[in-house]
C-alpha cells in the first residue's frame, strides 16, 4: 500500500496538535515499521511515558481520516494473486495493531491472500525476530524457505534477526542507500521488478 506519505502526515499532525517539535519528513519515514509506541518515542524522546498514548491518539485521529482511501501500489493486487496460484505461503509481518491490519485487509480486499498474520501489538516489534519465527512456526515453514520482503531497514533488521533471507523495495519508506547497508539479496524498485525477481528465484 502507497502510505509512507499519510504516516508521514499523521505523524507531523499529531505533533503539532499537541505542541511538541514537528519532525521533518525524513525522520518521521525512518519510524515507519515500527510499533506505534516505539515510533512515537524515536519522534519524541524527551516525552514521559504517559505523554506517548496522547500523541498515539492524535496519530491515529489523523491516520484513520485518510487510510481507507489509500491505494496499493500499482500490479501489488496481481502478484500478489500470481504467488498464491503458485503456492508460495503468504504472511503479514507489520508494525501495525492487531485492529490497524484488519482495517487495511478489508478495505483493500487482501485478506483472502494471507494465511497469517503477526502485529506489533502481538508480540515483540521489529527489529526483533519475533513476528518472523512465530510466523515460521506456525507455517511449519523453514528459515531457508522463507523470504522478508520490507521497505524499511526494520524489517531487513528482522529478518537477519531471524536469520531469514530479505529483499528490499526502494517505493516505499525508507531510501535506497540505507537498505543497500543491510545487504538484502536484491534491491528492486517497483512492483513490476519484484515480480520478475521473484518469477526467477523464488
Amino acid at each position: 500500500m502507497d502510505s509512507a506519505a499519510a504516516i508521514v502526515y499523521a505523524l507531523q499532525n499529531a505533533c503539532r496538535d499537541l505542541g511538541y517539535p514537528v519532525p521533518d519528513a525524513q525522520r518521521a519515514r525512518h519510524v515507519i515499521g515500527l510499533s506505534l509506541r516505539d515510533a512515537m518515542a524515536h519522534i519524541c524522546p524527551d516525552l514521559r511515558p504517559a505523554d506517548y498514548d496522547k500523541l498515539i491518539e492524535r496519530y491515529r485521529f489523523h491516520w484513520f481520516a485518510q487510510d481507507a482511501h489509500l491505494p496499493l501500489f500499482g500490479g501489488a493486487a496481481e502478484m500478489l494473486a500470481e504467488l498464491e496460484e503458485r503456492g508460495h505461503l503468504l504472511a503479514v509481518a507489520t508494525g501495525k495493531s492487531r485492529a490497524g491490519l484488519a482495517r487495511v485487509l478489508e478495505s483493500t480486499g487482501l485478506k483472502p491472500r494471507f494465511v497469517a498474520t503477526r502485529c506489533a501489538d502481538q508480540c515483540t516489534p521489529k527489529p526483533a525476530p519475533d513476528m518472523l519465527l512465530e510466523l515460521m512456526d506456525e507455517l511449519g515453514a523453514e528459515r531457508e524457505r522463507t523470504l522478508m520482503i520490507g521497505d524499511t531497514t526494520h524489517d531487513l533488521g528482522m529478518a537477519a534477526n531471524a536469520g531469514v533471507a530479505a529483499v528490499a523495495v526502494t517505493y516505499g519508506a525508507h531510501p535506497a542507500d540505507e537498505l543497500q547497508r543491510m545487504a538484502p539479496l536484491a534491491l528492486v524498485d517497483s512492483v513490476a521488478g519484484l515480480q520478475q525477481w521473484l518469477r526467477r528465484h523464488a
